[in-house]
């Protein structure tokens, strides 16, 4: 059982389990009764998505100084109780089942989802490589 970090949108694997948004905003243009069918998410979980004035810092990150600072608040977000409590019980959850997290970004390499995979294992999840 693990947790798969995935690009929303994206055909989904194998055993990859419910899939979960992590994003601010659900997929434009697309009506909520097909959100899972179109691949982008079974239960939309914006609480661990960036707020959105980080979203728009993160999209401007031009280097990898400014991607580094987005990385830094994103991370602060991340650890008041809501969220810390989410990514616990995320963790917890990946010793049981499949899951996946995603966001809509092509390049996860910058996008909070690299983080979000980093702070899962922190939290001590279980991830597919």
């Amino acid at each position: 059982m693990a947790i798969r970090v995935v690009r929303l949108g994206s055909p989904r694997a194998a055993g990859e389990g419910l899939r979960l948004g992590t994003v601010r905003r659900p997929p434009r243009g697309v009506p909520k009764a097909e959100h899972a069918s179109r691949d982008f998410y079974d239960a939309w979980l914006p609480e661990l998505a960036p707020s959105e004035k980080l979203v728009k810092e993160a999209r401007q990150a031009a280097d990898e100084r400014a991607w580094r600072a987005f990385e830094r608040r994103y991370r602060a977000e991340m650890k008041r109780p809501e969220a810390a409590r989410l990514l616990d019980l995320l963790a917890a959850l990946s010793h049981q089942t499949n899951l996946s997290v995603g966001c809509y970004c092509e390049d996860d390499s910058h996008c909070h989802r690299s983080v979000l995979r980093a702070l899962l294992l922190e939290h001590g999840a279980e991830m597919v490589p």
